[in-house]
This record gives structure tokens, sequence and C-alpha cells, in this order.
């Protein structure tokens, strides 16, 4: 087996500056707000539910900082990021000699955060990267309003069905602590935009 050259709390850092980086590239499609309204609130959600379960704090951090990697990346690969961010997180993390067996769960949480696919969570770390990723959702609306319209270019009517849509599919894949922390937001936001 390969040593590991950083300790979890430096691996956390890199990977985060590197996301952070590649988030403000002018190839990043979704721009750097892709960074400051949805990466940063994907790992600090799967952070503190990681504490709060007892889960692998270090997994749930990588994990949440990869997950949508391959949208922000050069090929902006939205259809099948949930299987291309683990494969960039793998190339990445080989780099810092990062246990190939944790690269493995890594790669697992990300390709089952995917609500969309309606992929089956396996582990805790899974559920928790899922949840954060939904929570995310609703703390930044704005930026879904952002997607559908400035992205996506629909239509008034078209990009609330989206919205909704969206939102009720996140609000589904929750676990029962993130539902509960997001619940007064979910039922707010239903009757704003309904």
């Amino acid at each position: 087996m390969i040593k590991f050259d950083c300790m979890p709390k430096d691996i956390i850092e890199i990977i985060y500056q590197i996301v952070k980086k590649e988030c403000g590239k002018k190839t990043n499609y979704w721009g750097y707000s892709a960074f400051t309204h949805h990466f940063k609130d994907v790992y600090k959600n799967a952070q503190s539910l990681a504490k709060k379960l007892g889960a692998d704090y270090e997994i749930c951090s990588l994990s949440a900082l990869f997950h949508d990697f391959a949208c922000v990346h050069k090929n902006n690969d939205y259809e099948n990021h949930h299987l291309e961010s683990g494969k960039l997180a793998e190339k990445i993390l080989r780099k810092y000699n990062y246990p190939q067996e944790k690269i493995e769960l890594i790669k697992k949480c990300i390709y089952e955060h995917r609500a969309s696919k309606n992929i089956k969570k396996t582990s805790l770390e899974s559920k928790i990267l899922a949840s954060a990723d939904a929570m995310s959702h609703f703390q930044n609306i704005p930026d879904l309003f952002f997607m559908v319209y400035k992205i996506h270019n629909l239509k008034t009517d078209e990009g609330l069905d989206f919205v909704l849509k969206k939102l009720e599919r996140s609000y589904k894949k929750l676990i029962p602590e993130a539902k509960k922390i997001i619940e007064p937001q979910y039922k707010a936001i239903k009757v704003l935009i309904k």
C-alpha cells in the first residue's frame, strides 16, 4: 500500500483550494457562484451532518467538494457528472497518494448523490452527501432561478415548474435529520412560488 502523504485536515484544505480555483476559471460554464452558492454550502452541510451522525468526516468533506466537479471542469458534463466527478476526484487524489480504498468510498458517494437518476444510497456517507446537496438547493433559491432562466433559458412557467420539481426531488432525498433542518424553508418556498 502507498503511504498517504498528507494529514486528513491538509488534504481537505488542498482539495478545497483546487475546487475553488477551478470554479473561478473562465472555462467554468456555471460561473464562480457555483462555488459560493453551492459547493461551499454542500461542503458545510456534509461536515455538519457527518459530525452529528458520526459518519466519516473526511469522506463526507471530500465527496462534497468533488460531487459536482465535472460540471465546473472544462467539459461541463452535467448529464454524467455523478460518474465523471468521481473519475476526476480519483485522478486528483492519486497525485497525493491518497488511499485507493478511500477514493472508492468517495467515488461511491459521488455516484449515489444524484437524485434525478434514482440511485440507491448504500452508506451513511452517501446519504449525507445526497442530503447536503439537497439542503443547498433550499439554501440558495436565487441560484436555482439563475440556473433555470440564465443557464437553461427557460420561460417563466417552465422555470417555476423546474424549480418546484427539483425542490420536491431534493426534499425527498433528505435523511430525517436534514429534513428537520430544511422543513421550514421547504414549506415557506412552496407557499411563495406556487
